[in-house]
Protein backbone atom coordinates (compact mmCIF):
# COMPACT_ATOMS: atom_id res chain seq x y z
CA UNK A 1 0.00 0.00 0.00
CA UNK A 2 2.86 2.41 0.67
CA UNK A 3 3.75 2.42 -3.03
CA UNK A 4 0.21 3.18 -4.22
CA UNK A 5 -0.78 6.73 -5.03
CA UNK A 6 -4.15 7.79 -6.42
CA UNK A 7 -2.64 9.78 -9.28
CA UNK A 8 0.47 11.58 -10.41
CA UNK A 9 1.13 15.01 -8.99
CA UNK A 10 1.62 18.20 -10.98
CA UNK A 11 4.10 21.05 -10.85
CA UNK A 12 1.93 23.99 -9.85
CA UNK A 13 4.67 26.62 -9.43
CA UNK A 14 8.42 27.02 -9.99
CA UNK A 15 10.68 29.34 -8.03
CA UNK A 16 14.35 30.21 -8.43
CA UNK A 17 16.23 31.99 -5.64
CA UNK A 18 19.24 33.73 -7.22
CA UNK A 19 20.77 34.51 -3.82
CA UNK A 20 20.07 34.63 -0.13
CA UNK A 21 17.31 37.17 0.60
CA UNK A 22 16.99 38.08 -3.09
CA UNK A 23 13.59 38.15 -4.78
CA UNK A 24 12.35 34.78 -6.04
CA UNK A 25 12.03 34.47 -9.82
CA UNK A 26 9.06 32.52 -11.17
CA UNK A 27 9.93 31.04 -14.57
CA UNK A 28 7.51 28.83 -16.46
CA UNK A 29 10.21 26.19 -16.74
CA UNK A 30 13.72 25.49 -15.46
CA UNK A 31 16.63 23.16 -15.98
CA UNK A 32 17.31 20.94 -13.00
CA UNK A 33 21.03 20.23 -12.66
CA UNK A 34 22.87 18.23 -10.02
CA UNK A 35 23.16 21.55 -8.14
CA UNK A 36 19.41 22.25 -8.28
CA UNK A 37 17.39 24.54 -10.50
CA UNK A 38 19.40 26.60 -12.97
CA UNK A 39 20.00 30.07 -11.54
CA UNK A 40 19.13 29.02 -7.98
CA UNK A 41 21.63 29.45 -5.16
CA UNK A 42 21.33 25.84 -3.96
CA UNK A 43 24.27 23.44 -4.09
CA UNK A 44 24.72 19.85 -5.21
CA UNK A 45 23.71 17.29 -2.62
CA UNK A 46 20.78 16.23 -0.47
CA UNK A 47 19.31 19.77 -0.41
CA UNK A 48 19.65 20.70 -4.08
CA UNK A 49 15.90 21.12 -4.69
CA UNK A 50 13.11 22.11 -2.31
CA UNK A 51 9.50 21.03 -2.79
CA UNK A 52 6.34 21.98 -0.96
CA UNK A 53 2.82 20.59 -1.09
CA UNK A 54 0.36 22.96 -2.82
CA UNK A 55 -2.42 21.71 -0.56
CA UNK A 56 -0.47 22.97 2.46
CA UNK A 57 -0.46 26.63 1.38
CA UNK A 58 -4.01 27.29 2.66
CA UNK A 59 -3.14 25.46 5.89
CA UNK A 60 -0.06 27.64 6.43
CA UNK A 61 -2.14 30.75 5.70
CA UNK A 62 -4.82 29.71 8.18
CA UNK A 63 -2.28 28.92 10.90
CA UNK A 64 -0.55 32.26 10.29
CA UNK A 65 -3.85 34.13 10.41
CA UNK A 66 -3.56 35.23 6.79
CA UNK A 67 -6.07 35.14 3.97
CA UNK A 68 -3.54 33.67 1.53
CA UNK A 69 0.13 32.66 1.28
CA UNK A 70 1.99 33.03 -2.01
CA UNK A 71 4.58 30.37 -2.95
CA UNK A 72 7.35 32.95 -3.43
CA UNK A 73 6.97 33.94 0.24
CA UNK A 74 7.98 30.42 1.28
CA UNK A 75 11.07 30.32 -0.99
CA UNK A 76 10.77 26.70 -2.14
CA UNK A 77 11.66 25.62 -5.69
CA UNK A 78 8.67 23.52 -6.68
CA UNK A 79 5.09 23.60 -5.50
CA UNK A 80 3.56 20.19 -6.20
CA UNK A 81 -0.15 19.39 -6.16
CA UNK A 82 -2.07 16.13 -6.24
CA UNK A 83 0.43 13.70 -4.68
CA UNK A 84 1.32 13.46 -0.99
CA UNK A 85 4.98 14.44 -0.70
CA UNK A 86 5.09 13.35 2.96
CA UNK A 87 4.29 9.80 1.83
CA UNK A 88 7.27 9.93 -0.54
CA UNK A 89 10.13 10.45 1.93
CA UNK A 90 13.24 8.65 0.65
CA UNK A 91 11.40 7.86 -2.59
CA UNK A 92 12.52 8.60 -6.12
CA UNK A 93 10.35 10.88 -8.25
CA UNK A 94 10.29 12.07 -11.83
CA UNK A 95 9.48 15.77 -12.07
CA UNK A 96 9.32 16.75 -15.72
CA UNK A 97 12.32 14.93 -17.19
CA UNK A 98 14.46 15.16 -14.03
CA UNK A 99 14.72 12.45 -11.39
CA UNK A 100 15.03 13.43 -7.73
CA UNK A 101 15.07 11.61 -4.40
CA UNK A 102 13.23 13.10 -1.43
CA UNK A 103 15.88 13.21 1.31
CA UNK A 104 14.10 14.79 4.26
CA UNK A 105 11.91 17.54 5.63
CA UNK A 106 12.75 21.17 4.88
CA UNK A 107 12.09 23.05 8.10
CA UNK A 108 11.07 26.70 8.11
CA UNK A 109 13.66 29.35 8.84
CA UNK A 110 13.33 32.26 11.23
CA UNK A 111 12.70 34.54 8.25
CA UNK A 112 9.13 33.21 8.15
CA UNK A 113 8.41 35.51 11.11
CA UNK A 114 9.33 38.45 8.85
CA UNK A 115 7.44 37.19 5.84
CA UNK A 116 4.30 35.72 7.42
CA UNK A 117 4.22 37.80 10.57
CA UNK A 118 4.12 36.84 14.24
CA UNK A 119 3.72 33.06 14.46
CA UNK A 120 4.78 32.47 10.84
CA UNK A 121 7.58 30.12 11.84
CA UNK A 122 5.23 27.87 13.80
CA UNK A 123 2.57 28.06 11.08
CA UNK A 124 5.04 26.37 8.74
CA UNK A 125 6.26 23.70 11.14
CA UNK A 126 5.23 20.36 9.69
CA UNK A 127 4.30 22.07 6.42
CA UNK A 128 7.69 23.44 5.32
CA UNK A 129 8.19 21.00 2.49
CA UNK A 130 10.96 18.60 1.52
CA UNK A 131 14.55 18.60 0.37
CA UNK A 132 15.55 16.50 -2.64
CA UNK A 133 18.76 15.31 -4.22
CA UNK A 134 19.00 15.34 -8.02
CA UNK A 135 19.74 11.87 -9.42
CA UNK A 136 19.22 12.69 -13.09
CA UNK A 137 19.26 16.24 -14.47
CA UNK A 138 16.40 17.31 -16.69
CA UNK A 139 13.86 20.03 -17.28
CA UNK A 140 10.69 20.89 -15.41
CA UNK A 141 7.80 23.10 -16.54
CA UNK A 142 4.52 24.24 -15.07
CA UNK A 143 1.94 21.48 -15.39
CA UNK A 144 4.52 18.68 -15.71
CA UNK A 145 3.68 15.47 -13.92
CA UNK A 146 5.41 14.39 -10.71
CA UNK A 147 5.43 10.61 -10.47
CA UNK A 148 6.66 8.07 -7.93
CA UNK A 149 9.37 5.86 -9.45
CA UNK A 150 10.71 3.59 -6.73
CA UNK A 151 11.96 3.37 -3.17
CA UNK A 152 15.39 4.92 -2.83
CA UNK A 153 16.54 2.49 -0.17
Amino acid sequence: MLKRHAAAGRVAWIGVRPGRREDVLTPGSADITLAGLGGDHAKKGKRAVTLIQAEHLPVIAALAGLEKVQPEQLRRNLVVSGINLAALRKATLRAGTAVVRITGPCPPCSRMEEVLGHGGYNAMRGHGGWYAEVLQPGRVALGDSVTFLQDAE
